[in-house]
């Protein structure tokens, strides 16, 4: 592996993206995601608990995993002798610290990879290839895993992670202010009409209060949502041409920058200063659109408890389609892990029914081994979970292609102009589309 290139690519992949996993709070997509899909909702500083040369070292970004999944790690210290521990770095720094770990040859053993990061990854040698203890694994069953997220983990005909779980994107609202504003609460009639209508009667003049919250790095959790509900799309099918220009997405993009036209979100300078989920939970916003990555962020915070719940999102009038951005990260191990074996163990354990059914269970996120989930919406009893699982009827895989985050970091960018109102998102979109194209081409 040739180090210079390493290091250009790497420093390359640390932008600050949008998933997922997905999403601009992204525990899990983008996330945002991804969900594909993102300031992470981890924001403390990275944890740097010294760990013992025999113990796993095991690398994620979100902080709310963290308890349940170190139940998981217990459970299979217990049945194996392997020692492992959790180590948390905030999304921020996430990559930051993978790039210098892959750099200077000291990745975590085992460790989050993302549909954005896979390639990269995978084509500079530094993840364990885990084709053939996969085909040889007694206990690991791929088919029971959405085929797309396999497939998003598979670099070259070689499996380089395992699929740790899957996310969809829902409306969570607030009830309290709803009922102030005399609206019915929103279900599965809802269209992004009556969506834009409740922005409308929930925004206060005095500018108190405002009917939806989001960024244009707000991707897999927000407007990607609705350009497939609109007829348009972001990348073709093949990953080989931008979607950007494309009638729907210039009409799914007119319409959320009306939203912030019409003054019914606050405006992009105060968004740059907060997330949509930290303005949702002190009262400020009456609806967000969220990744189920969030639930424990969301589900355990008191004025979110006390006010709000969760609902399908709107669907499109014209087309009727009401389609949700999924992602889903993978386990990795590195390739130079002085301990793969282990490694190998704690990825295959992870990846287990047992395992991924406890992950649901806890109601860490929803697992992706098929059939795990049906647990997942008795986590949180007081939320109506469910409709996370409704919005698995019309799943769209995260938008990604080889080097994904140059192309989505140059359109959260451009998109700022739309948000701003400075220039006309038709044009805007244009010039998106050929710098994307252009990108796509390189690869």
């Amino acid at each position: 592996m040739k180090l210079k290139k390493v290091i250009v690519i790497a420093l390359a992949s640390v932008m600050t993206f949008s998933m997922a996993g997905c999403g601009s709070q992204t525990s899990e997509s983008a996330a945002p995601a991804a969900d594909s899909g993102t300031e992470a909702a981890a924001t403390e500083g990275t944890e740097t608990a010294t760990v013992s040369p025999d113990t796993l070292t095991v690398a994620v970004w979100d902080k709310n995993q963290e308890p349940g999944l170190t139940q998981i790690v217990n459970d299979f210290t217990a049945e194996t002798g392997i020692k492992a521990q959790i180590q948390v770095t905030p999304w921020e720094q996430y990559w930051t610290m993978l790039e210098a770990g892959a750099t200077g040859g000291s990745l975590p053993d085992v460790f989050w990879m993302h549909s954005n990061e896979i390639t990269t990854y995978s084509e500079y040698e530094m993840l364990l290839d885990l084709t053939d203890r996969i085909s040889s694994s007694e206990t690991l069953d791929m088919s029971k895993f959405p085929k797309e997220i396999v497939e998003i983990y598979n670099y070259d005909g070689k499996q380089f992670a395992v699929p740790k779980d899957y996310d969809t994107i829902a409306l969570w609202y607030n009830k309290t202010m709803f009922d102030e504003a005399g609206i019915t609460y929103p279900d599965d009639t809802w269209t992004w009409d009556d969506f834009a209508d409740a922005c409308k009667k929930l925004t206060k003049e005095d500018g108190s209060q405002y009917g939806y919250a989001l960024k244009p790095s707000n991707n897999q959790d927000g407007w990607y949502n609705m350009v497939y509900d609109m007829g348009g799309e972001i990348i073709t099918p093949d990953r080989t041409k931008s979607g950007m220009d494309e009638e729907g997405t210039i009409k799914a993009l007119e319409f959320v920058s009306g939203l912030v036209k019409d003054g019914y979100t606050p405006a992009y300078e105060v968004m740059t200063e907060n997330n949509p989920e930290a303005l949702f939970e002190a009262g400020k916003v009456g609806m967000i659109t969220m990744g189920s990555w969030m639930l424990a962020e969301l589900c355990n915070n008191d004025y979110v408890k006390a006010n709000c719940d969760i609902a399908v999102l709107p669907k499109d009038t014209a087309t009727g389609r009401r389609a949700s951005i999924y992602n889903g990260l993978g386990w990795a191990a590195a390739a130079n892990t002085d301990k793969p074996d282990e490694a190998w163990a704690l990825i295959e354990y992870l990846g287990s029914q047992k395992a991924q059914q406890k992950q649901s269970d806890l109601g860490i996120v929803i697992s992706a081994y098929e059939g795990s989930e049906t647990n997942w919406v008795k986590a949180y009893p007081d939320f109506n979970l469910q409709a996370y699982l409704d919005m698995t009827e019309d799943m769209v895989i995260r938008p990604y292609s080889k080097h994904t985050t140059v192309w989505e970091d140059m359109i959260s960018e451009k998109l700022i102009e739309a948000w701003n109102g400075t220039k006309e998102v038709k044009d805007i979109c244009a010039e998106i589309a050929t710098e994307m194209n252009a990108d796509i081409a390189e690869e």
